[in-house]
């Protein structure tokens, strides 16, 4: 079984070799919220994310025990590195399976941690197994993402530390994939503070533990694209499971638009960019699923900050726009040398900051005198986009808002009415 004391002896072992990583209080957020909310900012770990702490001290604690070609290991992302970047301090040699499909950076930034990389397999699970294959065959020591005790106790340590911050800590909210992290975590801080309350998030689009907890035993379910791909996880491990259902108060889950929405405020608010399953936590509270009682102090678990840089540039695009702080519109008006001119002054006067202005002219649905314009603008508010559409029909312009965002207006603005 996984216990404190392991824990605390896994936090020896592991001192120096990686980061204790910070817990910082958020004004911003206990504001918001009425809380005293602090992050703890796995961001800032080794290989980006918590993952390093349990796959380093399950190599180290049984280094007489791995294979003499080395560890193997299947990941589409944060197990990858971890397992990469926990190799190397242990000197022994990596190999890592991946899908097929992961992203060539995920691959990149595996390599570079000197693992030598597979792309095996349609799934995760394919991939799995053909590591699991690989390791039999090749004298290789198989390193599970989450379902194995000496990870699931490296992963503890996170729990030790925010005792060791936060002593009088109220609640601690983290990320729930196949569980190893939250586990590790609420065996560290259920046995020194019983009273402090654990709870457990989880995508909507993968439902793992709430539905394992459901059914009163680890159910394999079928999952959904998730933004939060890092616990996307169609099982709960068969020792997490007892933990969390033991341990845990509450699994919650949470959509993409709220997960996206924490990702921007953790990127605007306090210059911290987090990935899908780091950002769960936050999305949690913000969108009042954890119930709290004004001045408690809660605990976010950050767990990772390993975000494909293209698919950041639509989450934050998504973000802005959500948040009406990005605003598109469709406006006609007739042909003329001061049209456009005029337009562009009223805007200006508004504060809207233009960021892409284009036109439609000889459209079989357009009178020849009138052109259509297309605009994006950067605007503070859901409120201040409302005012300047007010004062352009104030003005007789003709608007249609843009409700969802769209790179090619025009063929947004010509399918509304399909």
């Amino acid at each position: 079984m996984v216990t404190l004391a392991a824990i605390t002896q896994a936090a020896e072992l592991l001192r120096g070799k990686i980061i204790r990583t910070p817990l910082v209080y958020s004004p911003t957020f206990s504001t918001m919220t009425g809380a005293e909310v602090f992050l703890k900012l796995e961001t800032m770990q080794k290989a980006g994310s918590f993952k390093v702490r349990g796959a380093t001290y399950r190599i180290l604690s049984k280094r007489s025990e791995i294979g003499k070609n080395g560890v193997i290991a299947a990941s589409a992302g944060n197990h990858a590195q971890g397992v990469a970047v926990a190799a190397g301090i242990a000197g022994v040699p990596a190999t890592i399976v991946m899908p097929v499909w992961v992203s060539p950076s995920k691959q990149e930034a595996t390599a570079g941690y000197g693992a030598t990389i597979l792309l095996e397999g349609s799934s995760l699970q394919e991939s799995i197994e053909h590591a699991m294959a690989l390791a039999e065959s090749g004298d290789m020591t198989f390193i599970h993402p989450y379902d194995d005790e000496a990870v699931i106790t490296g992963q503890g340590t996170v729990g030790l530390e925010i005792l060791e911050d936060l002593p009088d800590v109220d609640a601690v909210i983290a990320p729930v994939g196949g569980g190893g992290l939250i586990a590790g975590i609420a065996t560290a801080v259920k046995e020194s503070r019983p009273a402090v309350r654990m709870v457990g998030v989880q995508a909507s689009a993968c439902p793992s533990a709430v539905d394992a907890l459901r059914a009163g035993e680890p159910v394999t379910i079928e999952s959904h694209p998730t933004i939060a791909d890092g616990i996307r996880v169609t099982r709960t491990g068969v020792h997490t499971y007892p933990v969390i259902r033991d341990l845990i108060e509450e699994v919650v889950l949470v959509d993409d638009d709220e997960i996206v929405s924490a990702i921007v405020a953790l990127l605007e608010r306090k210059k911290v960019l987090a990935e899908g399953a780091g950002a769960a936590p936050l999305a949690a509270l913000l969108s009042g699923k954890v119930p709290y009682r004004a001045g408690e102090k809660i605990v976010l678990v950050i767990g990772g900050g390993n975000v494909d840089a293209f698919l950041f540039e639509k989450i934050l695009r998504k973000g802005l726009f959500e948040a009406g702080r990005i605003m598109q519109c469709i406006i006609e008006l007739p042909e003329g040398p001061q049209s456009l001119p005029s337009l562009l002054t009223l805007l200006a006067r508004e504060n809207g900051v233009i960021v892409r202005v284009e036109q439609e002219r000889g459209s079989p649905d357009l009178p020849l005198h009138i052109v259509r314009i297309a605009l994006e603008m950067e605007v503070r508010s859901r409120e201040h986009q409302e005012r300047i559409l007010t004062v352009l029909e104030d003005n007789g312009y003709q608007v249609t808002p843009v409700r969802v965002p769209h790179y090619s207006f025009f063929e947004f603005y010509h399918t509304i009415g399909e």
